[in-house]
């Protein structure tokens, strides 16, 4: 058994200790398996005899390990199930509140949601394509993909993303079933249970979600008006060696903040020095106007792996994304999706590409842009009007993080929104240590709605 304990952390010793062993036992120990000795476990953590005896006491107490007079102390019997059923309470605090925004009940307003309204969606260009589609090669309707996606898609996107000054291969990229099994791909290879990984604090609470699944710990990064707070991700790095961090540089969600290329540049460079791999979400990318700095172009995808979207800009149910990976990732990257989902769809992926290649989808995002920046405007004014602080003064894209002076609790603006028929989702979770808190994720797409408002005018 090998606990990390910081001699220069705030929190007492025995304390990490403690915490140490049950994550341990969470994620190697077996039920009745035999724990060190307290001589030789303090030995080899340069602890004392006595530290160790009150840890041992203190999970003895919690029901995790069992005392056997004369022989030592074992793992509790139900001590592994007790933290997979940690594992799943924090999938669930996720899923309930997927469940909650995804749910139909009448005509409530989801201000609170991470998706457009449907109206603002283009009908026409997106049955136009379904058609040419269809008609094109219907054959291909009824086979698999190829692993890698479509060639004429990838061909495209590698454009794309030249424009964002991100050069990569047509053969560096992966076509997924949207952003997050872009994520879930990335996870199943490079992380395993009980490694450690850091995110956005606040950050994707979906992302979340999906490492609390896999086991992983998760520790957050406080997000800055700029970008990741590079001391803070310095000392992290320090403390816990992860193997990956997770973050957005565009638009990010939920703050609506952009990275800074001061920033960037100290973020990349202790990547570097730690040897560190960071996976880039720029699920919004479309919705920005005028580009600014992404990792992955000052990086040259070399540590940074990209995650995009067509999802949230031509339709949810259009399951399209993609990873851009460095060569040598790809392979076991297109091995975990072939294993998990065969294939992405071929339908799908060709309608993506006949929006691109006619100018539909330009069109779309140019409309969408301007359409948010105007109900950007109005959400500011109508938060100044209202009395909320605002986390910062997004320049774009969906979101305000904000807060009322006169609401103490997250949880009391989302009961009050729903009385009102407004849904929202408390801000803790989006904090991957999930603290209560007083922040909450606005969608600024909707706040032309009377009762957005009403709500924003006087939250109470």
């Amino acid at each position: 058994m090998q606990v990390q304990i910081d001699p220069l952390a705030e929190r007492p010793r025995v304390e990490q200790l403690t915490d140490g062993m049950r994550e341990w036992i969470s994620r190697h120990g077996a039920s009745g398996e035999r724990l060190p000795s307290i001589r030789r476990f303090a030995a080899t953590h340069g602890v004392s005899r006595n530290m160790v005896i009150e840890a041992y006491e203190r999970l003895v107490a919690m029901g995790w390990i069992v005392s056997r007079p004369g022989s030592g102390f074992y793992v509790a019997e139900g001590a592994i199930d007790e933290a997979e059923r940690d594992a799943r309470s924090g999938m669930a605090d996720v899923s309930d509140e997927m469940w909650n925004l995804f749910q139909e009940e009448g005509d409530s307003l989801r201000l609170g949601c991470g998706w457009l309204p449907t109206a603002w969606r283009d009908d026409d260009a997106f049955g136009h394509a379904l058609r040419q589609v269809t008609r094109r090669s219907s054959a291909e309707l009824f086979e698999y993909g190829t692993p890698l996606g479509s060639p004429v898609l990838r061909a495209l996107l590698q454009e794309r993303l030249r424009r964002l000054a991100i050069e990569v291969d047509a053969n560096q990229l992966l076509m997924t079933g949207g952003g997050s099994q872009a994520l879930d791909i990335i996870v199943r290879w490079l992380l395993r249970p009980g490694d450690t990984v850091l995110v956005e604090s606040p950050g994707y609470y979906n992302l979340f979600g999906l490492l609390h699944l896999h086991r992983i710990n998760v520790v957050g990064v406080r997000r800055t008006e700029e970008g990741p707070d590079p001391e803070h991700l310095e000392t992290l790095l320090e403390r816990h060696s992860p193997k990956l961090f997770f973050c957005h540089s565009v638009l990010h969600n939920p703050t609506g903040t952009l990275l800074s290329l001061g920033v960037a540049e100290r973020v990349l460079a202790l990547a570097e020095r730690h040897d560190l791999w960071i996976v880039e979400d720029d699920i919004y990318a479309d919705f920005q106007v005028a580009p600014t700095p992404r990792l992955a172009a000052l990086d040259g995808i070399r540590r940074v792996l990209y995650v995009g979207s067509f999802s949230k800009t031509l339709s949810c149910s259009l399951r399209v994304g993609f990873i851009a990976a460095p060569p040598a990732l790809l392979k076991p990257l297109v091995d975990v999706k072939m294993l998990s989902n065969i294939a992405t769809s071929p339908l799908a992926e060709q309608v993506v590409a006949t929006l691109l290649r006619n100018g539909s989808y330009r069109r779309l995002t140019d409309r969408l842009s301007q359409r948010l920046s105007r109900r950007m405007t109005t959400a500011l004014e109508l938060a100044d009007a209202g009395g909320w602080e605002l986390y910062a003064t997004p320049r774009g894209g969906m979101f305000l993080w904000a807060r009322h002076p006169d609401v103490a609790s997250s949880r009391e603006l989302v009961a009050s929104a729903g009385r009102r028929g407004i849904r929202l989702s408390p801000g803790d979770v989006f904090l991957p240590e999930a603290n209560e808190s007083p922040w909450i994720r606005l969608n600024v797409a909707y706040v032309d709605d009377a009762r957005a408002r009403a709500f924003l005018g006087d939250p109470r």
